[in-house]
């Protein structure tokens, strides 16, 4: 149909069959979508999450679908209606007057209603009122039971059903002193929401460091095994105790499940913009968890009500407006590229992705983006296995089964301490790690990994003597301190043992996860910076121009900043389509090309089971001018 540019097939969308929850309303020549807004009290966002070609310009005789506006009080269990508010403008009011009233901006307001601009405030004028974030959850109480399972811990169940955990003991005093396994909490809390951590993360925090097995080749050293794969002679021999005896030929090694054969690193990001070739046409394929049906025989439920109560299905929206937004880019840079989006019905076990391979004709599909569930993923790399069609895990850190042409796009847990430690001995790093008990998955990967870190013991209270600190410092190296321990005491025992003997020590504290205490103003920021906290990190902020500027566009099309799945589809799907768009095989790219796009970073690495998995991760640093920064 076209020779060059950006062909979109959009099959089995979720809005196309969603018409009779809604009333259908036809443009008049020379309206606009405020206009129409207003007229069904509605705002403007409403309207373009039904009716996603509309953010690009209405015509006349064109027919879009409304949502029916709800205008009912709530209860502390409802959920608020998305639905605009309407203000008219009453004599005296000033912009900054109603800004305050309803908690916006007088920007905000400016962009619902751009008569403003033009015409000014006026009394009697009728208002569009933007709201916050469109709507807004409150947690219904629920009670119900957890067992203790290996490696959970009172922190990790506190934030599971969103109590603390003096709440937790005091509903459970048999807990005070210990977590025995197997024991049945009761627990009355606030209702939990799907959200994508359930998708994307691990649903235990015990370590999940499975190995398999790499065979000796001819030639291969203790030297260039260790540089092979990413670990250190300790760590080798550690998990292979028969290398003391020396490296022969056809040893069977175990090694980290999870690994990839190290490579040299490059030496820069490319930017594949630049070398675009449009001599063949691409197709690329998305599947996206719009789940269609299952809304579409909801007749209970409306429309507006599952958008503010579903969280996966905001989750795909939002990667579903950024992948739009890679889209757009890549028809402003002239790529050859056919998109298909394919609704992949998704639940945790199920997809009908598999049905959609069956029913339609994927010979000319040169990559595939999805499903989100990481089991549903693998289905679709096997079924596409034979014909060699690379299919791109996008939000999954899970470790499942291995493909030959399955890509795991976000960096594994397992990648993210690897990175951390890498950084660390390049710099010739003396490490020494605080491990909260409790810390099980940090602890046995450093016991298995890591076997040249010095571990500080903490008792159960969190308690150690910072002595046991500071007799492992030593002078003309850099003395990092691995802190894994979400407890105030241990927080400020570390940090203070650290601090005083900054005079004669070089040293930096370092965290391998999130760790929310942190955040807590209990810990002042000056006691992290002063120490360049350093962390690593799937992602980084990013405030240059061209991320400025893709924000500012993301905003004018959708009426809302993007939020991290929104910045993720675009990454992800500019990112394969520039690779797609090169005058050689994505896979030669994979292997050549390391890219950076608006908040992350793609250097896929071959792994030893078979794919590819993404090592590209940034470590990051609290710098004393309070700002974070990326290592040089």
């Amino acid at each position: 149909m076209f020779k060059k540019g950006i062909y979109i097939v959009v099959l089995m969308f979720a809005t196309s069959v969603l018409a009779q929850n809604y009333t259908k309303h036809k443009v008049a020549k020379g309206e606009t979508i405020t206009q129409i807004a207003q007229k069904y009290k509605v705002t403007p966002y409403d309207i373009y999450k039904l009716n996603p070609d509309s953010q690009s310009g209405i015509q006349p005789d064109a027919i879009l679908l409304i949502p029916k506006s709800i205008e009912k009080e709530v209860k502390n269990d409802e959920v608020k209606t998305a639905s605009a508010k309407i203000h008219e403008v009453q004599p005296k009011e000033t912009l900054y007057s109603i800004s305050k009233e309803y908690k916006v901006s007088i920007e905000e307001l400016e962009e619902e209603n751009p008569f403003l601009k033009t015409d000014g405030l006026q009394p009697g004028q009728k208002l569009t009122i933007p709201s916050e974030f469109k709507f807004v959850i409150h947690k219904a109480k629920i009670r119900t039971t957890h067992e203790v399972v290996a490696g959970d811990t009172k922190y990790s169940i506190s934030k599971k059903y969103g109590i603390s955990v003096e709440e937790l003991e005091k509903q459970n005093p048999e807990i005070k002193d210990n977590l025995p396994v197997g024991f049945k909490l009761k627990i009355n809390s606030s209702e939990k929401a799907v959200t994508t951590a359930d998708v994307v993360k691990p649903k235990t925090e015990a370590y999940q460091g499975n190995t398999l097995e790499y065979t000796v080749k001819s030639g291969e050293t203790m030297y260039s095994l260790t540089k092979l794969l990413g670990l250190s002679e300790a760590s080798l021999i550690g998990l292979n105790p028969s290398l003391k005896e020396g490296v022969k030929e056809g040893m069977i090694l175990k090694v980290p499940a999870t690994l990839s054969f190290s490579k040299e690193t490059k030496n820069s990001l490319k930017d594949l913009t630049k070398s675009i070739s449009n001599q063949k046409r691409k197709e690329l394929v998305l599947f996206l968890p719009f789940n269609a049906s299952k809304i579409q025989n909801d007749t209970v439920t409306s429309i507006s009500e599952r958008l503010k109560k579903d969280k996966f299905l905001n989750m795909t929206l939002d990667f579903y407006a950024g992948a739009l937004m890679a889209i757009d880019s890549a028809k402003v840079l002239g790529m050859n590229l056919d998109i298909k989006i394919y609704d992949s019905q998704e639940t945790k076990n199920s997809t009908s992705a598999l049905s959609v391979i069956s029913n339609n004709d994927f010979s000319s599909t040169d990559a595939v983006i999805g499903p989100f569930y990481q089991v549903n993923v693998e289905k679709v790399a096997d079924a596409l296995e034979n014909k060699n069609i690379p299919v791109i895990s996008p939000l999954s850190r899970d470790e499942g089964k291995s493909y030959k042409n399955l890509f795991q796009s976000m960096p594994h847990a397992d990648a993210v301490k690897g990175a951390m430690f890498s950084y660390m001995q390049s710099k010739n790093g003396n490490i020494i790690a605080v491990i909260d008990p409790k810390k099980t998955s940090i602890k046995e990967y450093i016991q298995d990994f890591q076997k040249d870190v010095k571990v500080v013991g903490v008792t159960d209270k969190g308690g150690f003597v910072a002595d046991s600190i500071k007799k492992h410092f030593v002078k003309d190296r850099i003395n990092y301190v691995v802190m894994a321990s979400e407890k105030t005491g241990t927080i400020f025992t570390t940090t203070s043992a650290m601090s005083s003997v900054m005079k004669d020590y070089q040293v930096q504290l370092v965290i391998l996860e999130p760790n929310e205490t942190l955040d807590f103003e209990e810990i002042a920021l000056s006691r992290l910076t002063k120490l360049k906290m350093a962390y690593p990190s799937a992602t980084k902020d990013n405030d240059s121009d061209e991320a400025q500027k893709f924000e500012r566009a993301f905003k004018k099309k959708n009426k809302i900043l993007p939020n991290q799945y929104a910045v993720r589809g675009f990454d992800l799907t500019f990112d394969t389509m520039l690779r797609l768009a090169q005058d050689k095989p994505f896979e030669e790219s994979i292997n050549d090309d390391a890219t950076e796009q608006v908040e992350s970073k793609f250097d896929y690495a071959k792994k030893i089971s078979g794919g590819y998995t993404n090592n590209g991760i940034y470590i990051l640093y609290y710098d004393e001018d309070l700002t974070i920064k990326q290592v040089q």
